[in-house]
């Protein structure tokens, strides 16, 4: 039980952190080849900035869904074909339930790509399909330390403080969610529930 508590506090931290300022696959139709990463990052950067200020202006939750996808399609470019490749096959595998190659595939990918938010996020999926809950939660953290406004890693986190019974931490998690990507009925549907049992108590 110390683990896992050590464990939350570490992903926890690392959140906080991001919130100061520290911190189902669709097919697609072909993708020219990748730019070298310096110049995939030069372009990347000032792209996610532009799509995460459209994605708060959004007016409904069809407009906003259309940027969060466009969004995720930014998040699975690595700028390595190789590193793309593997991500693309980890996440068939998870699609085919064979959440131990996923797993395998993201172990390696982690490794080659460490700073690749989306490899961590997605290592978190297949852990936590996988039974591993707490192994879910420090790969969330990764993702986060890397990318502070990956929503689903974000929603992900959120889900699982709240099932192991964090639900303060939790609320914190969704309510930051929610200021990057307001059209998200559910997230605001947890912090309805979560609002009126964490606000003012002294945990």
């Amino acid at each position: 039980m110390q683990t896992l508590l050590t464990r939350l506090s570490l992903a926890a931290a690392l959140l906080l952190a991001g919130s100061a300022g520290a911190f189902a696959q669709r097919r697609q139709p072909p993708q020219p080849p990748a730019p070298p990463p310096a110049a995939e990052e030069r372009v990347r950067k000032p792209l996610l900035d532009e799509l995460f200020e459209r994605l708060a202006k959004a007016r409904d939750e069809e407009e906003a869904n259309g940027v969060a996808a466009a969004i995720e399609r930014v998040f699975q470019r690595s700028g390595s074909d190789t590193a793309d490749l593997l991500l693309g096959r980890a996440m068939s595998a998870m699609e085919r339930k064979e959440n131990k190659a996923a797993t395998e595939i993201l172990d390696r990918l982690v490794e080659v790509e460490p700073d690749w938010a989306e490899a961590w996020s997605q290592r978190a999926t297949a852990r936590f399909m996988g039974g591993d809950r707490v192994g879910a939660v420090e790969d969330l953290g990764h993702a986060l330390a890397r990318e502070p406004r990956h929503f689903g890693a974000l929603t992900g986190l959120g889900s699982i403080l709240f099932h192991l019974g964090y639900e303060k931490r939790a609320l914190e998690v969704f309510r930051r969610a929610l200021q990057i990507h307001p059209q998200q009925p559910e997230v605001r549907s947890m912090i309805d529930r979560l609002a009126p049992k964490v606000d003012g108590l002294d945990i």
